[in-house]
């Protein structure tokens, strides 16, 4: 055929592309970027080496040219024994070094290739804002452990640490389950915020359904993949942008569907994010008023038995969203062809309704959060209603304070909490942090030891997906900002009520003021980027964005 001459302006790109193996015929056809997130370091993110040869497969099939390149992919999960303080600000690093990276190439289209917590909602900020044709896909998930006693995957493993340390398991048995339930690549195989945000862009119409939960090693994945490659090569010859299928009607369909399923508190500061992204005025209280009307008919591990593999072989996501359906817009487009309504139609019918429930059959009949306000909490706070015991969801009880996690760990190991306590973890806030660190291994323990039935615990850090019980977090203002949790002493009565959304320190108005007068934030180190972070870093409440 014949090719078109190049703009003189351009030799310096072509000259360029061509050294990289680009002939001048792949130069006249889209250019589509894989923005990978390949690590061999992240279980989650190892298999996307492979899974990208599958999409440029696709995307040369559907008449494109495919260009990789990467981005970091930091795991959670390792990083909460070493340095999680630099976990959430990689959010927005990862979203804008994919905005700039895309803007300095001017590719075409776009796949992005994810899996794990700050890299999805990352991904999802920079394709709000690029708004060029875009598809997401997921990894998949990770295969659970198939034990002699029990199926256990990874919220299991953070659990037996309680375990251990309060002579419940002994330390053969500990070891064993460290070697083996992280029992294959994939993502963590919990309703986490990995899965939830994977999820959360396969309902927003950006994604295909199922790429998320799905194994990661099967046979289905790898045709996905090509299928998506192709796609998107239509997607931008037809010039259809992220932003005409990411909504505001698909974005809070996302969200309904996030509290329908039991996702993870994180969900909310990510949702605030990427609205902020999208130009959508969209606040915490917005984002409880939309999950709060929705009932619970998906239930996943640590909040249940039941695990991803289960949720996918039950009927996966368009099953769930059929059992909600008459509560969210179906005639809102998706990226992969079609209306939701239509996908939903066709849609494969529930094999297991022990999983997935109907809506007569619900868990919970008002969402699976609740956020919270009162003295301690201005601004806000979040709890995991559907993963915590019923008769916890109102309690009053003594603070027992510290100011950092490590603090409250060692006094978890040394059984120095007691039934009926709220546990009161500050200056783990984005700023005081900083970082915003998760208290989830307190939370773990707090389950391994039988105490999440009787103990609160309170923290203007965040937890993770994988945490179960009375666990409320993202404490707004924060301790380091002269928030009321920075005034709480050992002792202090705390009341929470989450049917009435309120979270109240019972001191009266004198005392804290006495207290507040003399009152001098705790000091963590923060260098580097920290100290940068610290600095720039928005509220819990306004989403933890500091370059967007």
């Amino acid at each position: 055929m014949a090719i078109e001459a190049p703009r003189p302006q351009d030799a310096y790109y072509n000259g360029l592309m061509h050294a990289s193996g680009f002939r001048r015929e792949d130069l006249q056809k889209p250019i589509i970027g894989i923005v990978n997130s390949w690590s061999e370091v992240n279980p989650g993110h190892k298999p996307l080496r492979e899974l990208a040869q599958y999409v440029k497969e696709g995307v040369w099939a559907g008449g494109g040219v495919p260009a990789e390149f990467d981005l970091q992919a930091p795991c959670d999960g390792m990083a909460q024994t070493r340095e999680m303080q630099c976990i959430l600000p990689q959010r927005d690093l990862i979203a804008a070094s994919a905005e700039a990276m895309v803007r300095a190439h001017r590719f075409d289209g776009l796949v992005f290739m994810c899996s794990c917590d700050k890299i999805v909602p990352g991904m999802l900020m920079a394709a709000a804002r690029l708004d060029i044709p875009t598809l997401f896909l997921m990894g998949g998930s990770m295969l659970p452990y198939q034990a002699p006693e029990r199926t256990f995957v990874t919220s299991d493993l953070k659990e037996s640490i309680g375990s251990y340390t309060s002579g419940k398991i002994d330390y053969a048995t500990f070891q064993r389950y460290q070697e083996n339930i992280c029992y294959s690549c994939g993502t963590c195989s919990i309703n986490g915020t990995a899965i939830a945000m994977g999820i959360f862009a396969e309902v927003m119409g950006v994604a295909p359904f199922d790429c998320t939960i799905m194994p990661y090693c099967i046979g289905e994945k790898y045709r996905q993949a090509r299928t998506v490659g192709e796609r998107i090569v239509q997607l931008t010859k037809e010039g259809k942008t992220f932003r005409q299928f990411a909504t505001l009607e698909a974005f809070e369909n996302g969200i309904k569907h996030i509290s329908a399923t039991g996702g993870s508190t994180n969900c909310a500061l990510h949702c605030v994010a990427i609205a902020k992204a999208l130009d959508i005025d969209f606040t915490l209280k917005d984002f409880d008023r939309v999950q709060e009307s929705i009932p619970v008919v998906v239930k996943l591990k640590p909040a249940s038995q039941y695990h991803m593999d289960d949720y996918y072989r039950a009927g996966g996501v368009r099953a769930s969203l059929n059992s909600i359906r008459s509560m969210i817009d179906l005639d809102v487009p998706h990226a992969m062809g079609g209306t939701l309504r239509e996908i939903l139609d066709a849609a494969p019918p529930v094999t297991n309704p022990e999983v997935i429930h109907s809506i007569e059959n619900a868990y919970y009949p008002n969402g699976c959060f609740r956020v919270l306000y009162g003295n301690l909490a201005k601004n806000g706070c979040i709890i995991k209603t559907s993963a915590c015991d019923p008769k916890m969801l109102k309690h009053r009880g003594p603070a027992v304070v510290f100011n950092s996690e490590e603090e409250v760990i060692d006094k978890l190991i040394g059984n120095k909490v007691k039934p009926g306590d709220v546990i009161v973890v500050r200056y783990e806030g984005p700023r005081g942090g900083p970082g915003m660190r998760e208290m989830s291994i307190p939370a773990a323990m707090l389950v391994g030891m039988g105490l999440s039935s009787s103990v609160a615990l309170i923290s203007d850090g965040r937890f993770s997906g994988s945490s179960r019980g009375p666990c409320i977090g993202h404490i707004s203002p924060e301790a380091y900002d002269g928030g009321l949790i920075g005034l709480v002493e050992d002792g202090d009565m705390i009341s929470i009520d989450c049917e009435n959304h309120s979270i109240q320190l019972e001191v009266d108005e004198a005392e804290l003021a006495r207290r507040a007068a003399v009152f001098k934030p705790v000091e963590h180190p923060a260098k580097g980027i920290l100290d940068t972070y610290r600095r720039m870093v928005s509220r819990a409440d306004q989403g933890v964005t500091w370059l967007y």
